[in-house]
């Protein structure tokens, strides 16, 4: 029956997209069936928004049909089925591809959609390795298993193994996105990461495995996709295969050793430092500040970009104090979705938010954002007041994560040793503030008019 159902929303969807031949492209995030149409005037955007299953659109390089978290998955994969394939697909991408980029409106929001997707394929991963690696160490801390128990190792092997070799997968995805070969992408990861390197003596010094750490990785796997596609349009057709990937490894290693580990190196010192000194001279006020404007940050899908930067500041210095702040733009919609469920009279609406709020809780917020706050209007600015009290909170007390995973209750097992308490209490602070807000300012039901 579930089966059926997920077979008839994408129908829907596919209806109202304009039908199989209208479809590009497609792909999915955590929550989100993202469509590249052929044709974008005949897609009904309002129709979509009204089927039932569909908690919101967005618009950007991509139609992002918002469905939830694990639903996605299931719905894309009917999707896939009716639209007919791959092949097809890349055919009708081709035929777009000039209107993409008109369409992308600003240079820095392409860069920020192009990070944004090299990191999202990667998220199942980070939250898999991240949840272990924080379990791992807290059963240690707890003292249930010995440090160096055979279960305590074999955990923290399986949850650390991502974070030592995530470079190889980030260059993979940089020269895919940037038009060039997963497999060299990888090689640029490597050239970074590899151990022998520190054999390496340049301008009497010996390089420093590591060194520029995913910024590093990004401009030589960016780099050696835009060797390639240079180096092959010289290179004639029978010798390919051979001269263009030898060519493009040869000037990748050079330039990255010569240039782009210390650049990146540099450009990490700065953004680490940046928002450390932000953090330490703005406090509560920064805390608050970042805390608050986190959610429209999210309703354009742009948060993935930062995910680099939460990887960085963990390379750099061990633990990441902007994830914890940046996790209250959910807690805070979370104590908004509450106030309206109490005040609300209308049927329709209670049954969006009781949706949307287990969701919200594990720190997926867009059914919640797209199904209730942001639809509303009002009751998403006092989400973002009750985000950014929790921010000043976690910002105040220097709580950091372990890792990179999920936010809201998940978050907690990547906290450090001795602030799991600090964050859980700094997560119900931005559930009440958030509830305060909008119970008394944020909310009125005859403001739901088209939840009748």
């Amino acid at each position: 029956m579930m089966a059926e159902n997920n077979k008839i929303l994408a129908e829907k969807i596919l209806e109202q997209l304009g039908g199989s031949q209208n479809v590009a492209s497609y792909t999915h995030c955590m929550t989100r069936l993202r469509v590249t149409p052929v044709d974008e005037s005949l897609v009904n955007k309002d129709a979509i928004k009204k089927i039932d299953g569909v908690i919101g659109v967005v618009e950007e390089d991509t139609l992002q049909i918002i469905l939830g978290p694990g639903k996605v998955n299931k719905v894309t994969e009917e999707f896939g089925k009716l639209v007919g394939g791959e092949i097809n697909l890349k055919d009708r991408a081709a035929s777009v591809k000039s209107d993409l980029k008109k369409k992308n409106a600003t240079p820095f929001k392409l860069f920020l959609n192009k990070i944004a997707s090299i990191f999202i394929p990667l998220i199942p991963a980070l939250v898999a390795s991240g949840l272990i690696t924080g379990i791992s160490k807290a059963v240690i801390q707890a003292g249930w298993v010995a440090a160096d128990s055979q279960i305590a190792i074999i955990l923290t092997v399986i949850g650390g193994g991502l974070f030592s070799y995530l470079g190889i997968l980030v260059g993979l995805n940089a020269s895919k996105e940037f038009g060039g070969s997963p497999a060299l992408g990888a090689l640029a990861g490597i050239l970074i990461l590899n151990p022998a390197a520190a054999t390496i003596i340049l301008f009497g010094k010996e390089l420093v495995p590591g060194r520029g750490g995913l910024i590093g990785v990004l401009l030589a796997a960016i780099f050696i996709a835009i060797v390639e596609k240079r180096v092959r349009k010289f290179i004639p057709q029978s010798l390919d295969i051979i001269l263009t990937p030898t060519i493009s490894l040869l000037i990748t290693g050079i330039v990255t050793y010569v240039v782009f580990m210390p650049v990146g190196g540099f450009i990490s010192d700065v953004i680490t430092k940046g928002l450390l000194a932000v953090l330490d001279m703005g406090g509560i006020v920064a805390g608050f500040v970042l805390g608050a404007t986190f959610l429209p940050l999210v309703v354009t899908g742009l948060h993935q970009g930062l995910t680099p930067v939460h990887l960085e500041l963990i390379n750099t210095i061990g633990d990441d104090p902007l994830l914890p702040i940046l996790a209250m733009g959910g807690a805070g919609q979370v104590g908004a979705a509450f106030a309206i469920y109490f005040k609300t009279k209308k049927p329709r609406l209670k049954r969006a938010i009781g949706g949307g709020l287990p969701s919200g809780i594990l720190g997926i917020g867009e059914p919640l954002i797209f199904g209730v706050t942001l639809p509303l209007g009002r009751p998403f600015i006092t989400a973002c007041l009750g985000a950014g009290i929790g921010g000043a909170f976690q910002a105040y007390f220097n709580v950091a994560t372990i890792a990179v995973g999920v936010s809201g209750l998940p978050l907690a097992f990547l906290v450090n040793t001795g602030e799991v308490l600090l964050y859980l209490l700094g997560v119900v602070i931005a559930y009440a503030a958030g509830f305060l807000f909008t119970y008394l300012f944020g909310f009125k039901d005859e403001m739901a008019v088209e939840y009748d």
